[in-house]
């Protein structure tokens, strides 16, 4: 996340530079920080690449223990996702326009191969004469799309789990000092009593990662353009663009509160009140984050603040009378769309 808010930070200093000059020392400082964090990322734990693991292809935490060793915790969860999130698109008429920034940045990477190298195509213009910053490269990309996009996995009927699926089935477990830790799946409410028992990434879809994965990969797609496309959802034999898929992304979070078929919506799960009452049925709540499984809004009902963003994305699908998919998939009407804005 580090990665994100330099390169944000990056980009704010940037569009200030372009009528006060002198934010270019600003610009050039945060990039610095962007380039430090991709050599950490880079070296942290025994492996060669850091955090990234080659066998399975996928980014993983690192524990460090006492006498300098480490070893990686092997879970596909949102930490091997987060990685999307660090990445900017520059148009070469910015770095026209602030010389100074461009020549510190083209400074730092001619003579810090160390530091170029972790910086994805930056000297390959894209679409457009568009430059990239990324942590990753297209190689990279699709294999962390792959998990991602795996409705076995990560990629529910409403957005994006916080741990992959595959751990219903498959408790990841370690053994640390004769105690035997696990990892399981649980697409709702936690079930331990750990950070006061309602707060879960083991499972859930969370708005604002969601948000985030889908502002990635239109920023990916603005560089690489309609030639890049990746298989979704995985194993289905369909390749899309990532803007394509971004909108995919954004259909299936919009379900959480549009109704389906039967006039219900995800959010409000069983609660016949809810689904049904005319005084309650379009009164909506804001929760904290969604059953990995059926949508259910759980948590504190009033996130405004982030599951608030759910009205950005609505403003981006089309509406069509058509179901997304399955049966219980929300319908995407006009009337639809007007009884949530």
């Amino acid at each position: 996340m580090d990665g994100y808010v330099s390169l944000n930070l990056m980009r704010i200093a940037l569009e200030l530079s372009l009528t006060q000059p002198e934010y270019q020392d600003m610009a050039n400082k945060f990039f610095e920080h962007f380039l430090n964090i991709a050599a950490a990322m880079a070296s942290i734990g025994s492996g060669k690449d850091g955090l990234w693991d080659d066998d399975d292809e996928f980014y993983y935490d690192t524990v460090r223990m006492p006498g300098d060793t480490s070893f990686k915790l092997k879970i596909r969860s949102m930490v091997g996702l987060v990685p999307l999130f660090a990445v900017e698109v520059i148009d070469h008429s910015i770095l026209r326009a602030l010389p100074e920034f461009a020549s510190r940045l083209n400074w730092l990477l001619d003579n810090r191969p160390d530091l170029a190298t972790l910086v994805s195509r930056w000297y390959e213009e894209g679409k457009e004469g568009k430059h990239l910053l990324s942590l990753l490269r297209g190689h990279r990309i699709k294999r962390i799309l792959y998990r991602m996009l795996d409705e076995t996995e990560f990629l529910s009927d409403y957005g994006i789990r916080a741990l992959s699926k595959y751990y219903e089935r498959n408790p990841y477990e370690l053994k640390l000092d004769d105690q035997v830790l696990s990892v399981k799946y649980a697409p709702g409410e936690s079930t331990t009593a750990l950070f006061g028992g309602n707060s879960n990434w083991r499972g859930p879809v969370w708005m604002p990662m969601n948000f985030l994965i889908i502002e990635a990969l239109q920023r990916f797609h603005h560089y690489y353009g309609d030639e890049f496309k990746v298989e979704y959802p995985t194993k289905s034999g369909k390749y899309l663009t990532l803007n394509e898929i971004s909108s995919e992304l954004s259909t299936r979070l919009a379900g959480l509160f549009l109704r389906d078929l039967n006039g219900c919506r995800a959010v409000f799960g069983p609660n016949e009140k809810l689904q049904k009452d005319p005084y309650f049925k379009d009164n909506l709540v804001f929760s904290e984050y969604f059953h990995g499984d059926s949508g259910k809004g759980l948590g504190a009902s009033h996130q405004t603040g982030w599951t608030g963003l759910i009205a950005n994305i609505l403003l981006t699908i089309k509406p069509s009378p058509c179901p997304i998919s399955a049966p219980s998939t929300p319908t995407r009407s006009d009337s639809n769309l007007k009884s949530l804005v």
